[in-house]
Formats: structure tokens, sequence, C-alpha cells
């Protein structure tokens, strides 16, 4: 049998997982590890400049491609409480990472050892697993039970604490017959699923509501083919979003209190039945309970068993794994319908289709003010950058907006932090994305507060040529936060404006404060800044050639009016509409975010 140190034994099964890149920053208790990546010479590694960064990075490499997990790296103490938030958003959305840190050696755990901290406790709430290891000769399986967990069931994230000692202990390990464990995915039967799809025959205004399970599972080519065969509208959750292109006759828009279009929740407050898959009824997309549920059956299938009426009990619930459920249905449905055993919903389909294309249901865009409305900045974004575009985004009203105007048409092209949204998340995900596909065009989207909070890891973009444009929509506020003082009659603490007196007067508005531009070259990107609506598309070309030549990011910063409310509500029939609404409609099927 083979000897070799624990560490090098988890470098050889993370080769045999299938990983090829890992995201992190060396320490004195993870060196080790480096040591180890550095002999074995297969794993690339993207140096972070914030070891958050690190995480958020795997978090992006995971979304983007089917199959893909992220690895993160850190030493011991603060590297590993600094990964918690993208432990966090990784669990919140179900998105397996891998989180391993360094520890100080066994015998020292309990003295208060510097950097020594009882991490595995910490994460335990954030993580599907989270242990230190103590004995050298289990680090193989450890890692080998890591992966098999995070692919499992439900996907998330696990961590691997390693004291330096156990990583450099020497023990027995046959790399050439390591197998990976089958992964366990709950499957609906066809008991289920006739039952299922018998309830939503029996239905007269069915939907199908798209999570983001569909997308995890690489079932958006199922989900399309039962939408197809059923006759039956879709909405996608923020999490679900690409999974039915947007211009698709059945897209029936978002649903919600926020990130959600006026025709997708008219719609779902006329339907009277649901078929929910691989989504958690997220309370941003119901409201509450009994608005959303009065007058509707539900369906829910989803992995997780503990899911099924955790929110609000279902008529029925099916735990499977999305992709297995769809493949399901649509036997089933193609069965009914070659003998006919299937209704005919032209009419409810046309209905909602309608709504996407009447005024009534439609908010403006063209606005022609300067600065600029951030309503105009997503129309844009809708005409120059077409529809193989894959977004980034996390929260705020940024995120809420282009929710609202932009426009999605594959299956991760919207990558976003759906449930945790924690700000400085959207620039080390784009360069995770760019590192899991080096041809993907890539737009992150930021307000100026979110782009500031880890400004610093756009360094890695130039260091490691990871180019991708980001659009920083700039109104020196905490918008939402300010929209949401509104209820107090307040505008506290979230004014991000000061005079700048390293600005030259004409470089932009007085008081709009961080000199973006300055900062962003400074770290060896570029950056452009936008006025008017006919600048953007040059500074995009502009922003492309720049690209194609130097390899690095480009930031846009769009100088936006101080104050802009954007539509939302209390509930999804009483969203508060702050600009008025679109005056003529248009048939384009790439400009549904309508012109006047």
């Amino acid at each position: 049998m083979p000897r070799m140190k624990a560490i090098q034994a988890a470098v050889k099964v993370m080769e045999k997982e299938g990983v090829s890149v890992a995201f992190g920053v060396p320490g004195a208790a993870i060196n080790p590890l480096y040591a180890a990546l550095k002999a074995h010479g297969g794993i690339g590694h993207i140096l972070a400049r914030h070891v958050e960064g690190a995480s958020h990075m795997a978090e992006g490499y995971t979304r983007a491609v089917a199959g893909n997990i992220g690895v993160c790296i850190g030493t011991s103490g603060p590297a590993g409480t600094d990964m918690i938030t993208g432990l966090y958003s990784a669990s919140a959305d179900s998105i397996p990472i891998l989180c391993i840190t360094g520890q100080a050696p066994r015998a020292r755990l309990h003295k208060e050892d510097f950097q020594a901290v009882d991490i595995a406790s910490i994460a335990k709430s954030v993580t599907k697993w989270a242990t230190t290891v103590l004995e050298p000769a289990q680090v193989p399986q450890v890692f080998q039970q890591a992966f098999h967990l995070m692919r499992s069931g439900r996907p998330g994230p696990v961590l691997v604490d390693l004291p330096i000692d156990v990583q450099l202990a020497e023990i027995e390990f046959d790399p050439d017959t390591y197998e990976p464990l089958v992964p366990y995915k709950p499957a609906a039967t066809r008991a289920q699923i006739e039952k299922a799809l018998s309830m939503l025959n029996a239905s007269e205004r069915p939907l199908i509501v798209a999570g983001g399970g569909i997308i995890n599972a690489d079932a958006s080519d199922l989900l399309v083919q039962l939408a197809e065969l059923l006759g039956v509208p879709v909405i996608p959750t923020l999490m679900g979003w690409g999974s039915i292109p947007d211009d698709h006759p059945l897209m029936a828009g978002m649903c919600g209190l926020q990130t959600s279009q006026r025709y997708g929740n008219a719609s779902m407050l006329a339907s009277d039945f649901v078929l929910g898959i691989g989504n958690r009824w997220a309370n941003r997309h119901t409201g509450s309970v009994d608005v959303y549920t009065r007058g509707r059956k539900f369906v829910h299938v989803d992995i997780e068993p503990t899911q099924i009426g955790r929110v609000f009990a279902p008529d029925f619930g099916i735990v499977s794994d999305a992709g297995a459920a769809l493949k399901l249905f649509v036997e089933v449905a193609r069965e009914w319908k070659a003998v006919g055993q299937l209704r005919d919903r032209s009419a409810w389909a046309a209905e909602c289709q309608g709504r996407k294309h009447s005024v009534d249901y439609l908010r403006k865009t063209h606005f022609d003010s300067v600065p600029m409305k951030p309503q105009r900045v997503y129309q844009c974004m809708n005409r120059a950058l077409g529809k193989d575009v894959c977004y980034v985004s996390t929260i705020g009203l940024s995120q809420i907006a282009g929710a609202q105007f932009l426009h999605v048409y594959q299956p991760r092209h919207w990558i976003n932090c759906g449930q945790a949204g924690p700000l400085g998340w959207t620039v080390p995900a784009a360069l995770g994305v760019r590192v899991a596909d080096p041809a993907r065009k890539i737009v992150a989207l930021s307000g100026d507060y979110d782009f500031q909070f880890m400004i610093e890891e756009l360094a890695v973009g130039a260091q490691f040529k990871l180019p991708y444009i980001h659009v920083l929509v700039n109104n020196s506020y905490l918008g939402l936060i300010r929209q949401a003082q509104r209820t107090f009659s307040i505008d506290y603490c979230v004014q991000l404006a000061f005079d700048n007196v390293n600005m030259a007067e004409g470089e932009v508005a007085r008081g709009y404060g961080v000199d973006h531009v300055k900062v962003v070259e400074g770290l060896g990107c570029k950056a452009l800044r936008v006025h008017r609506p006919e600048e953007f598309a040059p500074a995009l070309a502009q922003a492309e050639a720049w690209m194609a030549e130097h390899r690095t990011p480009v930031v846009i910063e769009v100088i936006l009016e101080r104050v802009t409310n954007i539509a939302m509500g209390t509930e999804i029939d009483n969203i508060v509409e702050f600009e008025e609404l679109a005056t003529q409609p248009t048939d384009a099927p790439t400009a549904l975010a309508l012109l006047d």
C-alpha cells in the first residue's frame, strides 16, 4: 500500500472527485495543503484578496456549470470565520462548495492557541457537515464523504478542518483504487406523478412554479418539454430564472414582492392551481401565505423532505429530485396527450401571454432624464447585450430593478445569491463564473455599496486575466435601505455621498463621493463612466475591445439620479408603483421591458 502524507491523499481524492481549481489564501496552518497542491500540479489555484471573496468565487464557480463543485481554502482562525458568509450563502441556495481550513495542532486545540477556533461548531448551522479531522488515517474517507454529502439530496456546502499535524502525518492510501461514492437522490414514483397530473388536469387555470432545484438538477429542458406538453404557463422563481426563456410563449413572468413583473403577479393571482418544482416558497416570492394560497391548490415537489410543508402545507407533496420528477412528468404527460387525456389550455396560456404585452401590466423604461433613472439603464442593457449574456448580481435596488427589467434566456445565465444576499458577493462570484467558463459573456450588476464591499477582488481579475463587464449603477445611497426607511419617515445613515476633493469638477456630479474610476484603475482594471443613455452602447463596445486586448475586468459606472423608488410592496396583490407605467406595447421578443 502506498504511503504518503494525509494532505497528499486529500489532494488525490479531490482530483478523483473532479476538482481542477481552488480559490483561497495561504497561511501557516494550511501551508502543507499548498505544498501538496504544488507538488501535485493538476489543480490550479486562484489567489483571492479576502478569504470571504474566495468562498464567493467558489460559489460562482459551482453555480455557473452543472456538476461543478467550487473549493475554497483558508488558514486557521479568522480565515474560517471569514468564509462563514460564503457557506451561509451556499447553504441557503443549495449550492455545494467545499471549504477547507487549517487548524492548530491537535494537542493545542484546548489551549487557546494562536488563531485556533472551533470552526466546525461555528459552521455547523450553515453547512451540511462541518468536521475537524482528528485522525490522519480518516482524511481520505472524510473527503470522500464530503463530496458524497454535497452531491446527495439537497445540495449544500461542507467544511473540513485539518489540524496541521494531521495534514503532515503519514498514512497508507491507494489512489489508483479510489472511486467516488454514488450520490443519493430521491425519485418520484409513477403513482405520485399521475396523482399530481390528475390534480392539475382537474383545474381551470394551472401554473408551474419553477425553482432553483430545476437548474441544480440540470433539468431545464425537461421543464420546457413539460410546459409545452401540458400547455401550462410557467412562473420561475428568482433562483429558477432562465429555466424557461423569457421570450417563450409559456413564460408568464416572475411573481413576488420585489423581483417580479406586474403580469407575473397578476397571472399568479388569476390561477387556481400551482405545481411547484424545486422551489422553497421563499417569502420574497410569496408574500403572506394567506394571499398567496387563497383560492388555489398546490402540489409541491422538492428533493428535501423537510421542505414539504415548511412554509405551508400543500394539497399534495412529492419528495424527489427535480430532474427525476420532471422526467417522469414528461413521460406520463406524453402518454396522456397521445390518448387525448390532457385538457386544452390554449385560452388560459393566451390570457397569461396577453398580460406581457398589455400596457396595463408594463412598467416604463424610456426615461430621458439626466442623471439617468435605473429603468433606462436596464433598457440600454437589454438593447445592447443580446440574448446570450450571463448576469451576476446579489442584492439591493440594482438587483431588484434588474430582475424587473432584464431578460434571461438560458439556465445558469442569472447567477444570483438568492436568500442570503450578502453585499460584496458580486465581484468575486463573477470571477468564479469566469474561471468556470472562459468563453461566456458575463455582465455583473451592482449598486455602489455592494461594489465597494469587496472591490479589492478586482485585482484578482487583473492578476489572473479574468475579464468580465461590471455595470455599476451609482446613486451614492444604500438605495434599498433608504427606500425601506420611508416607513419610518427617515433618511438616516444611508447616504454615501461626500465632496471628494480629489475629483476634478465635471468628472462626475459633485457630492457622489468615491471615485470608482481611480480605484478600479488602481487595482489594474479598466473603468468607464456613463452619464447619458446614448453613452452606454459606445462604453460597452469600448469595454469589449479593452477585454479582448488586456484580459481584465472592465467597470462601466452609470451615474444615476440620487433617489428612485423601485416598485415593491407588502403582498403580491399590493405592489406600489412609484413610477408611471409604459404607454406603448411592443411585440419584440427580445424587448419585453417595454418602451414608450
